[in-house]
């Protein structure tokens, strides 16, 4: 019986350090894409060209103007055009529509939920994405949160870089996407 014990203690012993010992392996993206999507703010004189606008303003704030200090209680909806390139008058293979709302009253900061919606002869569906955006950061990740069509459920992670930025008018997002689930 004494026998028996020792064995199955040395089995799981010799289980426990090779798990242990065993190295996680890193995970590769099943799918990798880069798109741009062009922001263009109205400030009250561009209706003709905005792709966005702010909806929702602190009290001191007003709908053309982005609130001071940091944009904070500005709440805005876009609906952007994405492109394969930074060219904002590339033909767009899709829009990026959602929200983004400056929650931080200290720095620049947004939290952003908004979906890629495709409708090309490359993709059809949408991606969904949502997460916290520290502005001041040169990159930022948010969540791949889900997906339809051609991205049926994906997950992932997508880096934000800001990519270009003209005042509160305009500014353009490189979003280099990384899926890590795809059907």
């Amino acid at each position: 019986m004494a026998t028996y014990i020792t064995k199955m203690l040395a089995l799981l012993l010799s289980l426990l350090l090779i798990s242990a010992a065993a190295k996680p392996r890193a995970r590769r993206p099943c799918r990798e894409l880069v798109y741009y999507f062009h922001d263009i703010v109205f400030n009250g004189h561009n209706y003709n060209n905005a792709t966005s606008a702010i909806v929702g303003s602190p009290q001191w704030g007003n709908k053309t103007a982005m609130a001071v200090p940091y944009n904070f209680g500005d709440v805005v909806v876009f609906d952007d055009p994405i492109t394969l390139d930074n060219n904002l008058h590339s033909p767009p293979v899709g829009r990026a529509r959602g929200m983004y709302l400056y929650d931080q009253k200290s720095i620049y900061g947004a939290w952003l939920g908004f979906s890629f919606q495709f409708n090309s002869t490359q993709h059809v569906g949408t991606l969904t994405f949502a997460g916290a955006d520290p502005l001041m950061n040169k990159t930022r990740d948010i969540s791949v949160i889900g997906g339809t069509g051609d991205f049926f459920m994906a997950r992932g992670i997508a880096t934000l870089l800001t990519d270009a930025f003209e005042g509160e008018v305009y500014f353009r997002l490189q979003v280099d996407i990384k899926l890590y689930e795809c059907w």
